[in-house]
């Protein structure tokens, strides 16, 4: 891991990753399209060693957040990562608003007799300190996906806790800008890179974030086994993807600030959910530790199903696509995906991107009244 000392968070997503200046030499790690190497260094096979690529990206992911970062095909990839470190028989606890894809990780897992799942409130604090002592995984997702639920991170992960207790933060929605987790005592961070690393819905690829080294290398051991490497263009993308973050993140979260407060006065909508306004349940804990409130907005639409769904097919500058976190807005009924019963069946989310927040706007209040 590189360290991050004396440079502000923007500057090191623009100058980190970079290799040694050379003269002549590209001033970015090109992406490296080999599977193996001249015998007699360091490097002999792409799965087992890596390459110049994905160690780029992992130096700049790994000081944004102050730890050692291990790269992965895919965030449901580096997910199986923290999953599989544990033990058979062991005890899980999982948010009750969680990716659906980690949640049918975790259920698979438990049918096969791998691991017993518990859930838990995002928000129910005094349960995650609780189980901080018995459980073998905290699986935190905070802010929560699709609900916004922001969690404790202070408190759950200050808590006392078992010598097997791993807390795992899945930090997606927040990236390493809005939020540190390591930094309050978290062991592992989780991003789905594909989402705001990247930044140009062009990519799949995940990063898990260690605090110390002995879980860095179990990681990358698992990653080797698995086989789970990522592509050379993938971090290649990725990487510049990281470069803009600072500003695109700052761009869409006070985009979605502005449009978060035009829908919760649109009479075409029931209920709006950001974490910046004080309406919302967890508002008073993001504000607490967070350096920004994020740029995904979910709101529920007046008229159920039938007509979220006709607002998604309405809208004209905002995309109807599933996934989050690129340049373009995206929107997509939540509940409309299997195994999200838990959701109002009108539920909408909204991924803001970097378009004019009045172009936004008319986008949405146009298909919401017509």
């Amino acid at each position: 891991m590189e360290q991050r000392e004396h440079v502000q968070p923007e500057t090191w997503a623009v100058m980190a990753g970079r290799g040694v200046p050379t003269v002549g030499e590209p001033l970015n790690v090109p992406p490296v399209l080999a599977s193996n190497f001249t015998l007699g260094s360091d490097r002999s096979y792409s799965r087992d060693d890596a390459t110049a690529t994905w160690e780029a990206l992992e130096e700049v992911l790994g000081g944004l957040e102050g730890g050692r970062t291990v790269a992965f095909a895919s965030g449901m990839a580096a997910a199986a990562a923290v999953f599989d470190l544990l033990p058979v028989g062991a005890t899980v606890a999982l948010g009750d608003d969680c990716y659906q894809g980690v949640t049918g990780l975790a259920d698979a897992g438990a049918a096969q007799g791998r691991w017993r799942v518990v859930r838990v409130g995002v928000e129910d604090t005094a349960r995650w300190v609780a189980l901080a002592g018995e459980a073998d995984l905290l699986w935190v997702e905070s802010p929560s996906n699709p609900l916004l639920a922001v969690a404790d991170l202070p408190a759950i992960c200050a808590a006392a806790r078992s010598t097997k207790t791993l807390v795992a933060v899945d930090s997606t929605f927040a990236t390493p800008l809005l939020q540190r987790p390591l930094e309050l005592g978290a062991d592992l961070v989780m991003h789905s890179a594909t989402k705001y690393l990247g930044g140009h819905s062009d990519l799949l690829l995940g990063a898990v974030v260690a605090a110390t080294d002995e879980h860095a290398e179990q990681l990358r051991t698992r990653r080797e086994l698995a086989g789970a490497t990522p592509g050379a263009l993938e971090s290649y993308l990725a990487v510049r993807g990281v470069r803009t973050l600072p500003v695109r993140l700052r761009q869409a979260c006070a985009t979605a600030a502005d449009l978060a407060d035009r829908l919760a006065g649109h009479p075409g909508v029931e209920v709006v959910r950001y974490p910046g306004r004080p309406d919302h349940p967890t508002h008073e804990t993001a504000r607490s530790f967070m350096d920004g409130f994020g740029a995904v907005v979910t709101f529920d639409v007046r008229g159920g199903a039938q007509r979220a769904d006709d607002v998604c097919r309405s809208v004209r500058v905002i995309h109807h696509a599933t996934s989050l976190g690129g340049v373009e807005s995206t929107m997509e009924r939540r509940a409309a995906i299997p195994g999200q019963t838990h959701l109002p069946p009108g539920l909408l989310r909204l991924s803001v991107g970097c378009e004019h927040p009045t172009d936004l706007w008319r986008d949405l209040d146009r298909a919401l009244t017509t």
